[in-house]
Order: C-alpha cells, then sequence, then structure tokens
C-alpha cells in the first residue's frame, strides 16, 4: 500500500486509570489515531500542544518514539491534559474526570496551517477552537476527517467542511442508523457510525455498508475507536472499497481491546 501523509490536530492527555489498575498511560483521540497511522506504516505529524510538565515530556517523547512527527507540537505553560478512568470487569472504561489543561485554546499557527495543507488527510480530534480550522483546511480543498463524538460543545460540534464524520452510536442499531442518516442529511460526503460489540456502518448515500466486530478477549477497549479510525482513513485515503475500509478499522480496534491504553506502551504508576 502507497505510504501517505497524514496529520492529526488536537487532543492529548494523560489517561489515568484509577485502582485497581492505578497506572497512566498517554491518549487523547488526536494522539491515538495519529500513532496507529504511523504503527500502520504511514507518514505521521502530530499537531497539538502539551504542557511545561513531566507529562509533556513523557506525551512528545512516546510519540516520537512510535514514529509520529512531533516538529509541530507546541508546548505551553500550564498542564498537560488528563482523564480519570474507571474500567469494569466487562473492559468498558467510564471516563470519571478530565482537565484538558493547555488543549484548550490550542490553535496551529500560520505556518502550521500552511503545512497541514500539504497532507494527504488530516484528522481533528477535541478543538475548542469553533470549528475555524475545520472551515480553513475545507475551503483549501484538504481532505479532512473529524470525530463529532468528541467535541460535545455544540459552538465546536460542525460538520460543515469534512470529507468524512465519524460518530458513536453505543450498541443501539436505531440510534446508529438515525445518526448516520443525520450526518448524510447535514451534507457529508461519507459518514462513519460505530456500534460498540456491534461493529459499524458507513454510507456515502448511495452505498451502505455495515460490519461486525471482530471478536478477541477484551482487556480494555480505551482507544479502540480512535484506532478504528486510523485503519478506516489508512484504507479509505489509500481508495479502498468500503467494505475494506470497515475491514481495516474493525481489524485495528480489535487490536487495541487487547491492551491497555490506546496504543502498547510501558504504563506508569498512578
Amino acid at each position: 500500500m502507497k505510504t501517505l501523509r497524514f496529520a492529526a490536530v488536537g487532543d492529548n492527555c494523560i489517561d489515568r486509570f484509577q485502582p485497581p489498575l492505578s497506572q497512566s498511560l498517554v491518549g487523547g483521540n488526536a494522539v491515538n489515531v495519529a500513532v496507529q497511522l504511523a504503527r500502520l506504516g504511514h507518514g505521521s505529524h502530530y499537531f497539538g500542544a502539551v504542557g511545561s510538565d513531566p507529562a509533556g515530556q513523557r506525551t512528545r517523547h512516546l510519540l516520537a518514539e512510535n514514529g509520529v512527527d512531533v516538529t509541530h507540537m507546541q508546548e505551553r505553560f500550564g498542564i498537560t491534559a488528563y482523564t480519570e478512568i474507571d474500567v469494569l470487569p466487562s473492559g468498558e472504561r467510564v471516563f470519571t474526570f478530565e482537565d484538558f489543561g493547555v488543549c484548550a485554546g490550542y490553535k496551529p499557527d500560520a505556518d502550521e496551517i500552511a503545512v497541514l495543507k500539504t497532507m494527504d488527510h488530516v484528522h481533528l480530534g477535541w478543538m475548542d477552537d469553533e470549528g475555524v480550522l475545520r472551515r480553513t483546511l475545507a475551503d483549501a480543498g484538504v481532505s479532512v476527517s473529524q470525530d463529532v463524538s468528541v467535541n460535545a460543545d455544540p459552538v465546536n460540534l460542525g460538520i460543515e467542511g469534512l470529507t468524512i464524520a465519524f460518530g458513536s452510536a453505543g450498541d443501539d442499531d436505531a440510534t446508529a442508523k438515525d445518526l448516520l442518516r443525520r450526518l448524510l442529511e447535514c451534507g457529508v460526503p461519507l459518514a462513519v457510525v460505530t456500534r460498540g460489540s456491534k461493529g459499524a456502518l458507513v454510507s456515502d448515500g448511495r452505498q451502505t455498508v455495515s460490519i461486525g466486530i471482530r471478536p478477541v478477549e477484551v482487556v480494555d477497549t480505551t482507544g479502540a475507536g480512535d484506532s478504528f479510525i486510523a485503519g478506516f482513513l489508512a484504507a479509505r485515503i489509500a481508495s479502498l472499497p468500503l467494505p475494506d475500509c470497515l475491514a481495516a478499522g474493525r481489524d485495528r480496534a480489535a487490536m487495541t481491546c487487547m491492551h491497555v491504553g490506546g496504543f502498547p506502551q510501558v504504563p506508569q504508576p498512578l
């Protein structure tokens, strides 16, 4: 498969898994997508902000170790974002607290936007820029995706200009189909909705394809959706058929469910 140039922009965080795990790992939607794309062999660039603290340095070094280009990672005075997570016996995770730290207010500068315009595809994670970057890249003809489920604030929740919109609907088929329909009606060329243990759906308004999960022994589902996005994007931007794109996302998500955290790493004590 052709090597592509991707960028992931937005959130990073330290996932703090509460007792009995009592350990922390680097994560975040944009970070997980960037790492998974790099692990798939593509050129992967991360654009975001970390704090001037040990957690920020940890994030920078870990991304670089996984092959992600961190040239455009900003360091800002303050704390690196963190999330507190409870993991249920089923492997499902429950987010109990979140502090966006220096991710809040992050915006790439003019030079960074110029670099983003050279990418084969840009994926946006959580951002609180009211959709400015999304519209700027779309106006420049850049292929852009975003997980609309990670931006809960209405002022930041929008799909105008997206090439691909990802959403999450839990295990409910009716909710998933309704979300898929609404995304298409809003003008998204390609809508993808994950359904938890029931797999995922994709539609371009003409063809709708569904796929189930790949059964594995689930350790933790943190980052599985982000891994699905990376697998799907790598296949889609390489112009593979929609069923193959879903299968690529499914398989990447299944691998992630077999370990704690959004990608393999050595956890640190909480």
